[in-house]
């Protein structure tokens, strides 16, 4: 019986993704259209286009059909896999293959942001909580002031003040790329640092490596403080609990009872991880365009400054089933974690 309850619940989450596509491509569809401006026009360079030939180009990127026939035609070709093709230069390029190439760059990113806002949240949080059951005001105070400060940097200016301090004065980081030019790497994953553990290039890995920690540590900092308060609420309500004092009475080492604390107080943690993979995404496009990072977020914003309709709604279609996917997953180890959960 768990089992099928279990199954229902994933087909429920599953079924629950399209609606979210099907809102976020409408308004993403009809946006674009309703800004100002021609895309061909943008594309083309060209204000003063013949009409004749303005008319020839719409027409073999399908925009001089109607709307209500666009928004069908594509919608019936994303559920079929076919995201359409780019319309700026290079035109005629599957919208997928740009996909393929650039997602790897933004998993990479986030994924390796979204480690060091855990380490950096918990690891905040876990020093305010036993500051305040050991009435440490100060040390308490100052990891929620962390938390709260953190939360609010933009992304640009933070990370152009790291690129500064590890790149420009001190020379330790590149402050730009995915690796050092000119070096070979032959790409599995298209995760650059697995990439080069797996051949065993190990100058590439210490490039990627290096490349990959001013970005990574820019944004997994901003995003650190929403897991501080979380752990150091939960962590302080898990300590004043009866088992836990029983622990402290019966003489167990201090290391062992936090130990202890934080994986009671870490369930809410993992709904909270879901969460922040869709803010993760969206702090990649600034953090990306920040740090020249080859990613979705500097290709979206290169698709924007074109008008390219199809690319962008692919990108935003792309991106949506991804977060969708990451949060049903989410969903289901916290169902497996808390019994208290009904499936």
């Amino acid at each position: 019986m768990p089992s099928r309850g279990l199954g229902k619940y994933i087909v429920i989450r599953a079924l629950l993704i399209i609606p979210m596509i099907l809102i976020l491509y409408t308004v993403v569809f009809f946006f674009l259209r309703i800004l100002p401006g021609n895309p061909i026009m943008a594309v083309v360079g060209a204000k003063n286009i013949p009409p004749a030939e303005l008319h020839h180009l719409e027409h073999l990127a399908g925009l001089d059909k109607p709307l209500w026939y666009q928004y069908f035609d594509y919608l019936g070709k994303v559920f079929t896999g076919n995201f359409g093709v780019t319309l700026a230069s290079p035109s005629g390029v599957p919208v997928t293959n740009f996909i393929a190439q650039r997602f790897p760059a933004t998993l990479e990113l986030t994924l390796w942001a979204f480690f060091f806002s855990v380490l950096f949240g918990v690891i905040t949080g876990a020093i305010a909580a036993k500051a305040k059951i050991k009435h440490k005001t100060g040390t308490d105070t100052s990891m929620r002031l962390y938390s709260i400060i953190v939360y609010t940097l933009f992304i640009p200016w933070f990370g152009m003040m790291l690129q500064y301090f590890f790149g420009v004065y001190l020379h330790w980081l590149p402050t730009s790329g995915r690796i050092a030019p000119g070096m070979n790497l032959h790409t599995i994953t298209g995760l650059y640092v697995l990439d080069s553990l797996l051949t065993g290039n190990w100058p590439a890995f210490v490039s990627s490596l290096k490349h990959i920690i001013l970005p990574a540590i820019t944004l997994g900092i901003v995003l650190s403080g929403a897991y501080t308060r979380l752990v150091r609420n939960n962590m302080v309500d898990v300590l004043s609990l009866d088992f836990i004092r029983s622990y402290f009475a019966r003489g167990v080492e201090e290391r062992r009872v936090m130990w202890y604390a934080l994986k009671n107080a870490f369930i809410p943690v993992v709904t909270l991880m879901g969460l922040q993979f869709a803010i993760l995404l969206g702090g990649a496009v600034l953090t990306e365009t920040t740090f020249s990072w080859p990613g979705m977020g500097t290709f979206l914003l290169d698709r924007i400054s074109y008008r390219d309709y199809t690319s962008i709604q692919g990108t935003v279609i792309f991106i949506a089933i991804f977060i969708g996917v990451v949060s049903m997953i989410v969903d289901i180890i916290y169902a497996l974690l808390d019994p208290r959960v009904k499936y």
